[in-house]
C-alpha cells in the first residue's frame, strides 16, 4: 500500500489542516471532522495520508483523546478514513479532491445591462461581527441570553423523528405546514385580537418577503403609495423601485395623521404598534380614524406589526388595526424575527382569501415555500407552550431594561430628548439641531459602542442628522449602565463642540 505520510513530528505541517478549536462554537468532535473533510476536499490531505494519532492530535488541539477518537470513528464509518491495524488511520484511497481551477476568462461588463441598481439605494448597515462589540445597542438583533435554547432544542428533536421528517421533507409546492398555520390561529394571532381561517394566512421568509410580495402584487409605476417618514428604509427602497408615486404621510407623536395626503393614496404602509423608528404607539382612537379615512378613500392599509408580542406594558391592550377591520382592507404582516431570532426567517401575512391565493402563486414563482422543517419546529415550539413562556420571560426582561435606560439617560445625556413607546425595544434619541449623529456613531463604534444613526430612516437624509436609535434587545443588562455612560460622554462632548461652532 502506498502511504504519503505527512511528518507527524512537525506540528507546523498539521497547522495547515487543523485550526484552533472554538470553545464556544460547535461540539469539538464536529469541528475536528469538518477540518478533516475540508482537508480531503481541498487536497491538503491527499488520499492515503496517515493522520496523527488520536493522542497526538488531542495534545495539539488541547482536547480530550476521546473527542478525537469519536471524530475519527465517525469519518471511518462514513468512508472518509480507514483504519489499518498497527499502522494507524489514513485518508481513504477513494477520496479525490474536487478540481480547483481559476477562470482566466475576461468577464463581460454585465453592469451595462442592469435595469435597476439596488446597491445605489440607502440601506441600514450593521457590522457583521456586532456580537464582538462590548456595547451593541442595536435594534432587532438576536439576544443569546434571551433565546430559549433548551426549549428550542426539544422542539427540533421532536420534529426529527423518521415519521416527522417524512411529514415535512416533501415538496409542499405552494402550501405551508398546516401545524404552524394552526398554531398561528390558536396562540399567536389571538394575542393581537385577530381571528381568521387557515386560508387567510401565508408563511413568508420573514416580514421582509411579506412586504416585498405586497409591493409586487399591488404596486405599479403609477400607484400612489403612502409611506411613513421617517420609516423603514428597506420598504422605502422596495417602493421606490416599483412606483414613481410615493407619498410621504403626515405624522405626529401619535403616528400617521389621516389627512388629505393619506386620502390621495391607493395603498399605505403603517407601523401603528411601534412606529419605525420613533417607537410612537398609535392610540386606539387614532386607529379608528385611520380606518374610517381608509374606507372613505377606498384605501388599502398594510399593518407592519414588526415589534409585537413581547410587550408586557399598556400598549398590548390596544387592538391591532387588523382586529378592528370589518371590511378586509387591512393586510397584516407579522414576524418571529424580533420575538425569537432574525436568523429563523419566518414571518406571516394575514389577508382575505383572494389575496392569499394570489400571494401563494406569486411566492411559488419566487421560492415555492419557506423551509418546512423550520416551520414544523416552530409550530412544535409553540404547541408545547414554550412560546407563551418565552414571551412572558423576555417581555419582563425588555421592560426592566427599558426602565434602567430611562432612569440613566437624563444623567448621561442631558442635552438630548428621547422617546420610547410602551413595549418598544428601542429608544429614539434627538440631540440639539447642530449635533452630527453620524460622527457620534463613528466615535462610539471606535470605543466598542454600536448605535444606529437616525438619518437613514428619512427619505431626505438631511433630516434626522441629529437623531439616533438605541436598541437594547441584544445587549446584556449588566452592560447597559456602563455602555450608556461611555455613550453619554461622547454625545455630550459632541454637543458641546457643535454648539461652540454653531
Amino acid at each position: 500500500m502506498k502511504i504519503s505520510q505527512l511528518p507527524s513530528t512537525e506540528d507546523t505541517t498539521w497547522s495547515r489542516v487543523f485550526d484552533a478549536v472554538d470553545r464556544g462554537g460547535a461540539p469539538l468532535h464536529i469541528q475536528i471532522r469538518r477540518m478533516i473533510v475540508r482537508g480531503t476536499e481541498t487536497g491538503t490531505l491527499p488520499a492515503e495520508t496517515r493522520l496523527p494519532s488520536s493522542r497526538h492530535l488531542a495534545s495539539m488541539l488541547g482536547v480530550g483523546r476521546n473527542t478525537v477518537t469519536s471524530a475519527y470513528q465517525q469519518l471511518i464509518d462514513e468512508g472518509f478514513l480507514v483504519s489499518h491495524h498497527r499502522s494507524g488511520i489514513f485518508v481513504s484511497a477513494d477520496i479525490r479532491p474536487a478540481p480547483m481551477k481559476t477562470s482566466q476568462k475576461r468577464c463581460a461588463n454585465l453592469g451595462e445591462k442592469f435595469v435597476i441598481r439596488p446597491s445605489q439605494l440607502h440601506h441600514i448597515t450593521k457590522p457583521r461581527d456586532w456580537r464582538s462589540y462590548p456595547y451593541p445597542f442595536l435594534s432587532g438583533q438576536y439576544a443569546p441570553a434571551l433565546f430559549p435554547t433548551n426549549n428550542w432544542r426539544e422542539a427540533v428533536r421532536a420534529t426529527s423523528t423518521v415519521q416527522e421528517i417524512q411529514g415535512w421533507a416533501a415538496d409542499m409546492i405552494d402550501d405551508d405546514d398546516p401545524d404552524l398555520i394552526e398554531q398561528l390561529r390558536l396562540q399567536v394571532l389571538p394575542r393581537r385580537g385577530i381571528f381568521v381561517q387557515p386560508d387567510e394566512i401565508i408563511i413568508t421568509i420573514g416580514s421582509q418577503q411579506a412586504l416585498a410580495m405586497i409591493v409586487q402584487l399591488f404596486i405599479d409605476r403609477e400607484t400612489r403609495v403612502g409611506l411613513e417618514n421617517p420609516g423603514y428604509p428597506d420598504l422605502r427602497n422596495m417602493v421606490s423601485l416599483a412606483t414613481r408615486n410615493a407619498r410621504f404621510l403626515t405624522s405626529d407623536h401619535q403616528g400617521v395623521v389621516p389627512d388629505r395626503i393619506l386620502s390621495e393614496c391607493q395603498i399605505a404602509f403603517v407601523t401603528v404598534g411601534h412606529q419605525c423608528p420613533t417607537t410612537a404607539v398609535m392610540p386606539e382612537e387614532r386607529r379608528k380614524l385611520l380606518l374610517k379615512a381608509a374606507t372613505r378613500s377606498d384605501l388599502l392599509l398594510v399593518e407592519d406589526d414588526y415589534d409585537a408580542d413581547l410587550s408586557v406594558e399598556a400598549d398590548r391592550d390596544i387592538p391591532s388595526l387588523k382586529s378592528m377591520d370589518a371590511a378586509g382592507r387591512v393586510i397584516y404582516v407579522g414576524s418571529f424575527s424580533k420575538v425569537l431570532a432574525p436568523g429563523l426567517r419566518i414571518g406571516y401575512l394575514v389577508a382575505t382569501k383572494p389575496v392569499i391565493e394570489e400571494l401563494r402563486v406569486l411566492r411559488r414563482l419566487m421560492l415555492r415555500h419557506p423551509p418546512t422543517n423550520n416551520q414544523r419546529s416552530l409550530a412544535t415550539f409553540i404547541a408545547l407552550g414554550h412560546y407563551r413562556q418565552h414571551l412572558a420571560q423576555t417581555g419582563s426582561m425588555i421592560a426592566e431594561r427599558a426602565r434602567l435606560i430611562a432612569e440613566t439617560l437624563p444623567h448621561v445625556m442631558p442635552s438630548c430628548r428621547w422617546v420610547r413607546g410602551a413595549g418598544s425595544s428601542s429608544f429614539w434619541v434627538e440631540g440639539p439641531p447642530q449635533l452630527d449623529a453620524r460622527l457620534v456613531v463613528a466615535i462610539a463604534k471606535a470605543q466598542g459602542i454600536l448605535i444606529e444613526a437616525g438619518d437613514i430612516f428619512y427619505a431626505d437624509q438631511a433630516q434626522g442628522r441629529n437623531c439616533f436609535r438605541i436598541g437594547f434587545s441584544s445587549i446584556a443588562s449588566s452592560r447597559i449602565a456602563g455602555g450608556l455612560a461611555k455613550l453619554g460622554a461622547i454625545v455630550e462632548e459632541q454637543c458641546r463642540r457643535a454648539k461652540d461652532l454653531w
